[in-house]
């Protein structure tokens, strides 16, 4: 068995709750964007699979695991007298606003895996540089040797390139590299990859969901020093 040498993440709904994170700012977003056409603000919400009352996404939107390119093309018919590069300000949160709840442990997971000599690494579908503010807003941003994001030329997960970059980035070779989400297209990344699929269950998706595509399936990160000690 080869030897681990990096941990790999993905953002939203592995090292930060999803829902606690993205509901609150998905409202305030579409109340925004829509103003007071109720009509415009309820098709908008559910074209982004998005739950106006209880401020939560649907297991399955596109937003979860989609690349920012995948929610332009759902709400660019909503609004055609405005341009892509408009929509897009429009999904880019302001560090000043957007507070991203991070999971329990997470400051204490990446100081244990860092001290065992593990690189670790992030690869998001959301843009590399919102990853580092995100990062950096929950105090972690320290541990991290490299942030892949839809941006930064590997294309979007569940496509392999993302992870085959960020192990590039960490001169890593891919076998010996774990990746870590809370999705299908993390997990399916993780496979395309030759890399070690571990799923959370911190995200949407249930255990029933996950587990036939993951090595292991965790409450959360903090399970991984854990499983990484008996495997």
């Amino acid at each position: 068995m080869r030897a681990i040498e990096a941990i790999l993440f993905d953002k939203d709904g592995t090292l930060m709750d999803f829902q606690a994170s993205w509901g609150p700012w998905a409202a305030s977003v579409i109340a925004r964007i829509c103003g007071e056409d109720t009509v415009l603000s309820d098709a908008v919400a559910q074209a982004l699979g998005f739950d106006s009352m209880a401020r939560r996404f649907h297991p399955d939107s596109a937003v979860i695991a989609g690349t920012p390119q995948e929610v332009l093309d759902l709400l660019g018919p909503f609004f055609p007298d405005a341009s892509l590069e408009t929509i897009l300000s429009w999904l880019e949160p302001d560090p000043a606003d957007f507070v991203p709840s991070p999971v329990a442990g997470l400051v204490e997971t990446c100081g244990i895996l860092q001290a065992r000599g593990l690189r670790l690494g992030v690869v998001t579908n959301d843009f590399e540089a919102a990853g580092h503010d995100h990062l950096r807003q929950m105090g972690v941003a320290d541990f991290f040797a490299t942030v892949v994001g839809y941006d930064s030329g590997f294309g979007g997960k569940p496509e392999p390139g993302p992870c085959l970059g960020a192990a590039d980035r960490l001169g890593v070779a891919a076998g010996a590299c774990v990746m870590v989400g809370d999705s299908l297209h993390d997990l399916e990344a993780a496979r395309r990859a030759g890399m070690i699929p571990v799923a959370v269950l911190t995200g949407v998706a249930g255990a029933e969901e996950l587990s036939p595509h993951a090595e292991v399936v965790l409450e959360t990160v903090a399970g991984l020093p854990g499983w990484l000690s008996g495997r």
